[in-house]
């Protein structure tokens, strides 16, 4: 017994020192303007300088009113952060779901060009799935490094099948979408293989009048080959009361995609497979090995060996609360996870949401960087970690 509460208390010990007192503060509720940040979305441009987004919710923590898209930014690898700044203000409506990617394959900008997908929308989730509002489809991009962006672009007539009038007129597809939303995170792009230049971004919506358990609900996608250009959908999901997801590159121009539950009589992530860059799905099971309370998660390519992506995943693991946030490592691409981190965990078994949404994003071979919500969404906060001797 004495061995068990040694044991106990060294695990403690190094939670305290490795996961709580190097976090860096990033978005804090109540300062900068706003009264809660919600959904960090995170990026590294190609000279390693760190872009982390969220909601800025100026009222309250709601997830629908007054809500913009911030930024902040980094250049010594998350230690400091910059003052805040406001990237997309719909007025006094909600801007949502920031979905960053990087393209490096544009031979017009060779530096890079930043993307921010995101959602707007002029009533509550649960009143838009009842056909009472409309959410649509935008990006704005950056060519210096998110110093200044262009004017919002509406691709919601390519990624989103609404049936709802818009401002300058009427969406009549038979699919009926009505609550959608971009993945809360980063989106991806092929580096390699035949879909090399790929952007893609995954999402999901409800179809139809509202169903029990969110039965309305599946996970989908949209990609663009031509830089931005033009888009097209992915196929949904085929399991329903799929939601919240994520992407990234596999090796033989394969990807998976990483899906909450919203249905939640599964506790786990739902992790689908793809080899035709997202145009279709060749398989998808919930994964029992990444337990999951309904919640987002991440996902992100760190490389290749042997053939096979090296795949890191992030998720509050906890199948009753938002709590023991996870760091899992695999080496075939998601089929096992042998490498597990516990980033942060509360020590108050009746605390509620204490570690929630999260980002990942490559620092070096040997750190990853994480950005999540903290201690019942008061902060947002950065810490590196390193996975690999």
């Amino acid at each position: 017994m004495k061995s068990k509460f040694i044991l106990l208390q060294s695990l403690f010990l190094l939670l305290s020192v490795y996961s709580i007192s190097q976090t860096v503060a990033v978005f804090t509720s109540g300062t900068e303007g706003h009264k809660s940040y919600r959904i960090p979305a995170i990026v590294s441009l190609p000279k390693g300088e760190l872009l982390a987004f969220a909601e800025g919710r100026v009222k309250n923590s709601g997830d629908f009113g007054d809500i913009n898209l911030v930024l902040k930014s980094s250049a010594d690898q998350g230690k400091s952060w910059s003052a805040i700044r406001v990237v997309v203000n719909y007025d006094s409506l909600q801007a949502g779901n920031p979905a960053p990617v990087v393209d490096l394959l544009d031979p017009e900008y060779p530096n890079g060009v930043v993307y921010l997908f995101y959602n707007t929308g002029n009533n509550h989730e649960g009143e838009v799935r009842k056909g009472k509002g409309l959410r649509e489809c935008w990006f704005i991009r950056s060519v210096d490094g998110g110093v200044s962006w262009s004017k919002a672009t509406n691709i919601t007539l390519q990624a989103h099948r609404p049936n709802q009038p818009s401002v300058n007129g009427a969406y009549n597809f038979v699919e009926d979408w009505r609550s959608y939303a971009n993945t809360p995170g980063h989106a991806f792009q092929f580096q390699q293989g035949k879909y090399k230049g790929r952007i893609f971004v995954a999402a999901n919506h409800s179809a139809g009048d509202p169903q029990k358990q969110y039965l309305d609900y599946a996970a989908h996608g949209f990609y663009s080959d031509d830089h931005g250009k033009s888009f097209k959908l992915s196929p949904s999901l085929n399991i329903p009361g799929s939601n919240e997801a994520i992407a990234t590159e596999l090796s033989n121009n394969r990807m998976m995609m990483s899906v909450r539950n919203q249905r939640g009589d599964i506790k786990s992530r739902i992790l689908s497979y793809s080899s035709t860059g997202g145009e279709s799905w060749d398989t998808t099971y919930f994964d029992s090995n990444l337990p999951d309370p309904v919640c987002q998660g991440s996902i992100l390519t760190l490389g290749y060996k042997k053939g096979k992506a090296i795949v890191a995943s992030s998720n509050a693991a906890d199948t009753l609360k938002r709590d023991n946030l996870t760091l899992r490592i695999s080496h075939d691409e998601g089929k096992t996870w042998t490498k597990n981190f516990v980033v942060d965990k509360s020590v108050d078994d009746k605390k509620k949401d204490w570690a929630a949404y999260s980002d990942l994003v490559k620092l070096d071979k040997k750190t990853i960087g994480i950005l999540y919500e903290r201690n019942n969404y008061a902060e947002i906060v950065f810490q590196p970690i390193v996975w690999k001797k």
